[in-house]
């Protein structure tokens, strides 16, 4: 877990008077270690192939040799009501016995759970090339954008914004309750960036924010304005 978080993007926000600093990780952590712990637990040990954990710009895959056991099927998976079965009873018993898993077979069903505060974010899984292959990532959008950057609205904002701004106003139109993380990682671009731009929609309230420090998002203020 210390080697993935390392490569993963993160974001800090400011708050309170103490000027407490949250970390806001672009996936959630929870998520990613029930998919290493579910690799680690269910892989075939007879196996030569390693475990692979692949990182990239949208998402990280996990492949463990070893197909489903028991009759288990990708199609039970994408429901809660299965009944779990282990080719490693032993290793099973171990990381239950030691808290690093709550209940055997409901790995599936927390990652879906923790990924619910990530409305752009996909979960997908498949059995692989004699293996199990887990998807996580980020759902690619498709923005339809003016590309006259120097657009007027209400005749406020003619000339004050870039490319990016345009951009980052765009997605947040397109995708009502989206975060400044969800915004940096779909946009590519970096999380300060971002925070300043969205500072700037919300003291010229374009933008609104509705909803906790950790689940809320931006919505515009009137749907109607475009760039």
């Amino acid at each position: 877990m210390p080697f993935i978080i390392s490569h993963l993007k993160v974001a800090f926000e400011i708050t309170g008077k103490t000027s407490q600093r949250n970390e806001i990780f672009e996936y959630p952590l929870q998520a990613i270690r029930e998919l290493v712990l579910n690799a680690i637990i269910h892989r075939d040990y007879k196996s030569p192939t390693d475990i692979q954990i692949r990182i990239f710009d949208k998402k990280i895959t996990i492949f463990n040799p070893g197909n489903l056991y028991g009759g288990l099927t990708v199609d039970d998976l994408k429901s809660d009501h299965y009944q779990a079965q282990s080719r490693n009873k032993l290793i099973t018993e171990a990381f239950y016995l030691t808290k690093d898993i709550e209940k055997h077979g409901s790995g599936f069903r927390r990652i879906r759970e923790y990924i619910a505060d990530y409305p752009s974010m996909y979960f997908e899984f498949e059995e692989n090339s004699g293996g199990f292959l887990t998807k996580i990532g980020y759902k690619e959008q498709r923005l339809v954008v003016d590309h006259d950057v120097n657009g007027e609205l209400n005749g406020e904002l003619n000339g004050e914004l870039n490319k990016r701004q345009v951009l980052v106003y765009n997605l947040i139109k397109s995708k009502p309750g989206v975060n400044a993380t969800e915004l940096a990682s779909i946009l590519n671009i970096p999380f300060s960036t971002v925070d300043k731009y969205v500072r700037f929609f919300l003291d010229k309230n374009l933008i609104i924010r509705k909803g906790s420090k950790k689940t809320g998002g931006y919505y515009v203020v009137n749907n109607d304005n475009s760039f």
